[in-house]
């Protein structure tokens, strides 16, 4: 297999932020994103958000941005630490961070619901449980429509929260890693005032920001990549030509038993972590095959992303372990519930349906009690397959059509196959208040595909 080399293993210490070269043009060495870091329990983030010009693929384009970068800093933590969280809005309409995937208690509001007005500065604490699952996750804006517009233009980072590497045997506890963040470049072709500002022609598929950078690589090294597909709506369908990916995490939840894969495909919002082998002297492609999600999603064509090069000198191939974390298996489990959610269009509008109704902030479309499991099923009429996530929750799936699916983790989003349906059981754990639901390709989200989940004592 082929691999990744950047972050080492020590590479959590005090709060800094590591800054690097923000824009790498075309076949440059692949580079991480800079990092904001945690040190003493506690990660402080300062981010700015305006609308700036910033260099990509050797061009120049106007970009919603984090800190000045269109792939912003990634914010690494621990289990059990606060973020100490400061935004500043220089853009129009209204913003907000939400941190995706996992739960956080917020001191000050729900980060889904909050609302940063043009010009104020807004600071906000979130404490993060010790039992917070080692992984990869992601922030982006989320406070209103248009989400795609914001997401494609620059308006989303990762998060990684430590702690895989003691699930694995000593001998890989010190492999390097990488940071892989998936984004379609798009670009606006005026600075504007709004968050939709577009026209800008199209670049491609980026990694890291990005476009076809090369990656090196030791033949037998042993290395972890942190996927991530932060896109507005895109489908990835990631493959390295005669390699396998080992998935040790999916959507930051480990892996009970660690599981091959040929190719992975990941919907908007999902998150694999695996390890990669190098192989022998040469080069091949990271590339995203084509990928038909339905006459009524589009099809998204084959593109290479990266090119890996495995070179130097050879070390010896590690062996990999079956079993890996431990799986809080729900399906023994007493349901307290038995739900049906629809995502459906609305065939009189240019819009769609969470449950029959368009989004609405202010409504609570289900309630579910603290400390209960329940079972869902999730139903797709449409001829487009969708990308269902539920906000801080993980789930287990359970089927895949009526066809029992043998999972090996939780996940927090999923692909309804088109006319079809799955069924996923929650467990509702941390603290009561209100969630959302939605699908993950922004474009249906903005158009109402969205509901509010309320979690009560």
């Amino acid at each position: 297999m082929i691999a990744l080399a950047g972050i080492g293993a020590c590479d959590v210490g005090e709060t800094a932020l590591v800054r690097k070269a923000a824009q790498v043009p075309q076949g440059a060495p692949l580079r991480d994103p800079p990092q904001y870091v945690s040190g003493n329990g506690v990660l402080r983030v300062r981010i700015v958000v305006e609308r700036r010009q910033v260099r990509v693929a050797g061009r120049t384009l106007w970009a919603l941005t984090y800190n000045g970068y269109y792939m912003p800093p990634t914010l690494r933590l621990q289990p059990g630490d606060r973020m100490d969280f400061t935004m500043v809005n220089k853009v129009h309409p209204l913003t907000n961070l939400h941190v995706l995937g996992f739960e956080a208690t917020p001191v000050r509001g729900s980060d889904a619901f909050l609302h940063i007005q043009p010009g104020q500065t807004f600071h906000h604490v979130f404490r993060f449980p010790r039992t917070l699952m080692p992984g990869t996750y992601w922030y982006h804006s989320y406070a209103q429509p248009p989400m795609a517009t914001e997401a494609t233009d620059g308006m989303s980072g990762i998060i990684v929260v430590d702690g895989l590497r003691r699930h694995l045997p000593p001998n890989l506890r010190n492999i390097t890693e990488r940071v892989i963040a998936l984004k379609d470049v798009q670009g606006a072709a005026a600075p504007g005032r709004g968050h939709d500002v577009r026209g800008g022609a199209g670049i491609g598929g980026a990694v890291n920001g990005q476009i076809n950078p090369v990656i090196r690589i030791r033949p037998g090294e042993t290395q972890l990549w942190r996927l991530a597909n932060i896109s507005a709506g895109d489908y990835y369908r990631l493959h390295l030509r005669g390699q396998r990916f080992q998935v040790i995490a999916q959507d930051g939840n480990p892996v009970e038993r660690i599981w091959s894969a040929d190719s992975l495909v990941i919907p908007a919002g999902a998150r694999y972590d695996v390890l990669v082998e190098g192989g022998r002297p040469g080069h091949t492609e990271l590339e995203t095959l084509p990928y038909n999600a339905g006459a009524a999603a589009g099809r998204f064509p084959h593109r290479t992303l990266a090119t890996a090069v495995s070179a130097g000198t050879p070390v010896s191939c590690a062996a990999l372990p079956v079993t890996f974390a431990t799986m809080r298996d729900l399906s023994q489990e007493p349901v307290a519930a038995h739900r049906t959610v629809v995502f459906s269009p609305d065939r009189t509008a240019n819009r769609f349906f969470a449950m029959g109704r368009y989004f609405n902030p202010e409504r609570v479309d289900i309630r579910s009690r603290l400390g209960t499991v329940e079972e869902w099923t999730v139903r797709n009429p449409t001829d487009a397959q969708q990308a269902f996530h539920v906000h801080t929750k993980g789930f287990q799936l359970m089927s895949v059509n009526g066809r029992p699916h043998n999972a090996h983790s939780w996940q927090d989003t999923v692909t309804l196959p088109e006319r079809g349906h799955v069924v996923i059981r929650l467990r509702f754990t941390g603290h009561p208040g209100k969630v959302v639901f939605h699908c993950a390709m922004r474009s249906h989200q903005d158009m109402g595909m969205m509901a509010v989940l309320q979690i009560v004592k």
